[in-house]
């Protein structure tokens, strides 16, 4: 069973973390082999990795969620480049469950738990320079104590580098996607710059990263109407998902976005025993959304929106400015007590999105009055102790682990009225059209322990007490007029709420032979409401959410079985796997007709019992009939049904007439999930990849009627295939030229996803 390697300040008196990549390129027989790994942390979890040399030679590099996106298991909902919604989903969990799986990059929390979907619940990748990595880790399911009931999907480990010897390297990438669907027939690019320099003097080391991205995305978005607007051409006729009427009248969100990423790592070494690391990361996002109609007036032949107001929430002006700081203190724990302390914040310096409220009555015009969204004020903190306690020694057979953790989380989003959309004042007239605020703090409490009870067998038994709350919750809604003037207000104090609860593990390992290994494991979790769940209400874009504040946590009960047969140079894995869940929070979002428009509404609520079992098969092999040919793949199927959902009152979208959910297919779990690649490096310069990934159908309606594909909103099977090619041409010099997409499935998972992307980049190293 593979164990968490340990993630350490670098230097010659600390635990080494992953090495950058070496300045020759490693020899193909070596190629693919994970650098070795100090044991901190005896963890039960089953973990995939994967290196800097390896995402190098192997992946379309642009943003640092690109690089996980062969490992088992695991899909990113990466709609374009520098995508500030790119949610993870794993084998267990799909998309809009970003608040069960925990990111961290080093000791900043890259989840942001102050809510669980696709928008605002997003993970912050963008606060990596793609370039920074030295590994990631993934940890497979609610297994360790040391984790929160966030955790049930998994836990996503970055490493990043820090230099031993003066480091300067910038790099070049340039990505080019032709792209045709409805009306748009368009080539969009991204153009984006990396940079890094750093250096180690005695026991100071330092590295400061840079990344700028200027992107053009494809629609990410269409604006549909249930009807043709009276006097126009140039509707594409449609359905929705769920088989209603639903014409394309134009693009939605059409972004322009110019990011900017900057982290300073520093790290010290007080001893040889104790050693202290501090990282600032900063990233910044300008974005635009300007739609497109394909409407035309049969009156005066030119543009119009036809009355549609959607297209006013898709023209949009967003500034975002977040700030991250995470402070940690660490022992080495090569003697019998070692410990380590982190605390992070992560702050929304500036967070203000302004659009128009509406469209005018004819042409292509928007209203002066408009929305201004705002979430700057929105923080979370985290703070985690951990010690370990090996009486006898590193070698001795018990290892106790235990810790303390605290979090707190504040939401704060109004959405205030503005008598000019795209100027003048950020809090408009300062009149509300809506306001959710919130917080949520979560204190834990947890012990592990890893015993040999003879060489070949190894017990961990841990568990997690926690306690959580939830308070200040205030809503806000408004009634407007079709003009925007506010006719009505409604403000609710929301009531506190407050839960405890202590979560059980276990895991027992039979090494059968030092080749084979197999593990058991089981684990308890809670997963808390988020405080976006609870408490915010989105009127923002082309999003409308309703909060829930009666919302409790989901208890999750997961079992899982590994298989392993390791070789020095690969490994296969077969994996049995279930989880229970009772409560289980799920989004459901529905189209809504308001005038001509439709309007996605979501909404949260626990149901009562769901069930996702499923196997999967892993596998990875090095120099595979020939020297230097690698092989990796992976197979994963869930079977995900709602066994009780008594709650349930919905109708069918078609007929009308009463539905159960009952034995339906839980939303966005595909039923098949696979990946497979091959790598050849014929020698120390060159590394040909190509790879292809699958995902099987998948509903987004608790009630499965979602059965329309291929159009705006639906979940479609896709295949996809990535190929790349890798070239160092001098010790310095490094080139590469890949297509991901290169068969140009055209799919939408809600969004259409983007076809057919050309990548080439340059990396320098001085």
């Amino acid at each position: 069973m593979a164990q968490l390697p340990a993630i350490e300040v670098s230097g010659a008196a600390a635990e080494p973390s992953a090495p950058a990549p070496a300045p020759e390129p490693a020899p193909p027989a070596a190629a693919d082999q994970l650098p070795p790994v100090v044991q901190k942390y005896q963890l039960p979890q089953q973990v995939e990795s994967v290196t800097a040399d390896e995402i190098e030679r192997t992946v379309n590099l642009k943003d640092p969620e690109d690089a996980i996106k062969y490992l088992p298991g695991l899909f990113v909902r990466k709609r374009n480049d520098g995508d500030n919604q790119a949610v993870l989903a794993t084998r267990t969990w799909g998309l809009s469950s970003s608040a069960r799986t925990l990111i961290y990059a080093d000791d900043i929390l890259l989840s942001a738990l102050i809510n669980n979907n696709n928008t605002n619940g997003s993970p912050h990748w963008n606060l990596v320079a793609p370039e920074s990595i030295a590994r990631i880790d993934f940890l497979e399911g609610p297994y360790a104590a040391a984790y929160p009931g966030n955790s049930i999907g998994g836990v996503l480990l970055i490493t990043t580098k820090m230099p031993d010897q003066l480091l300067l390297t910038a790099k070049q990438t340039e990505s080019i996607q032709p792209f045709s669907q409805y009306g748009t027939n368009h080539t969009f690019v991204t153009h984006q710059t990396s940079a890094a320099l750093g250096d180690r003097h005695e026991n100071f080391a330092w590295l400061f990263n840079f990344n700028y991205l200027d992107s053009y995305a494809q629609p990410l978005t269409y604006t549909t109407s249930a009807t043709v607007p009276a006097g126009t051409a140039g509707t594409f006729l449609a359905l929705n998902k769920t088989g209603q009427v639903a014409n394309v009248a134009g693009t939605g969100a059409l972004t322009h976005s110019q990011q900017v990423v900057a982290n300073l790592k520093l790290a010290y070494d007080f001893t040889p025993w104790l050693q202290g690391r501090y990282t600032l990361g900063f990233w910044s996002n300008d974005q635009s959304s300007n739609p497109t109609s394909y409407l035309t007036s049969t009156a005066t032949g030119g543009p119009t929106f036809g009355g549609i107001a959607s297209f006013a929430s898709n023209n949009y002006q967003w500034n975002e400015q977040h700030l991250a700081n995470a402070l940690s203190l660490a022992s080495n724990t090569h003697g019998a007590f070692g410990f380590d302390f982190a605390v992070s914040t992560y702050n929304y310096l500036t967070d203000i999105q302004r659009s128009p409220f509406t469209v005018t009555p004819t042409g292509i015009g928007f209203s002066e009055i408009g929305k201004i969204t705002r979430m700057d004020g929105t923080n979370w903190q985290n703070a985690d102790l951990k010690g370990i306690w090996r009486p006898f020694g590193i070698n001795g057979p018990p290892e106790l682990s235990f810790g303390l953790h605290g979090d707190r989380y504040e939401l704060n989003n109004p959405t205030y009225q503005t008598p000019t959309w795209n100027f003048g004042s950020d809090i408009g007239s300062g009149q509300l059209y809506s306001s959710g605020e919130g917080k949520t703090q979560t204190g834990a409490l947890w012990a592990q322990d890893a015993w040999k009870i003879r060489p070949d067998l190894k017990l961990t038994l841990g568990a997690r007490a926690e306690t959580w709350r939830a308070s200040d919750g205030f809503n806000l809604t408004t009634t407007t007029s079709s003009a925007g003037a506010i006719t009505g207000a409604t403000g609710v104090n929301q009531p506190s709420q407050h839960a405890a609860n202590v979560s059980p593990k276990a895991s027992l390992t039979w090494s059968v032979t030092p080749d084979w290994d197999v593990t058991g494991s089981f684990g308890e979790a809670y997963r808390y409401p988020t405080v976006g769940e609870l408490y915010q209400i989105v009127t923002s874009g082309s999003t409308f959410v309703i909060p829930n504040p009666n919302l409790t946590a989901e208890r999750d009960l997961s079992g899982e079985i590994d298989i392993i047969r390791k070789w020095a140079d690969g490994k296969v894995r077969l994996s049995f796997f279930e989880e229970d869940v009772h409560g289980t929070l799920i989004s459901q979002t529905n189209f809504v007709n308001i005038g001509s428009s439709q309007i996605p509404i979501s909404s949260v609520t626990n149901v009562n019992e769901t069930r996702n079992q499923g196997v999967e098969l892993a596998a990875e092999k090095d120099n595979m009939a020939i020297t230097g040919l690698k092989l990796f793949g992976s197979v994963t199927y869930v079977d995900a049904r709602i066994l009780s959902d008594p709650g349930w009152a919905g109708t069918n979208p078609l007929t009308g007439l009463p539905d159960t959910v009952t034995g339906k297919r839980v939303p966005n779990v595909p039923d098949w999930r696979s990946t497979f690649g091959v790598t050849y490096r014929p020698d120390a310069h060159w590394a040909f990849t190509a790879a292809a990934r699958y995902s099987g159908k998948q509903y987004s309606t608790l009630d499965n009627t979602d059965i329309v594909p291929h159009v705006f909103g639906a979940f479609d099977r896709f295949f996809v295939v990535d190929t790349r090619v890798h070239y160092d041409a001098t010790e310095n010099i490094a080139f590469d030229f890949g297509i991901d997409n290169i068969n140009n499935d055209k799919y939408f998972l809600f969004h259409p996803f983007p076809g057919r992307t050309f990548v080439g980049d340059v990396k320098i190293k001085f």
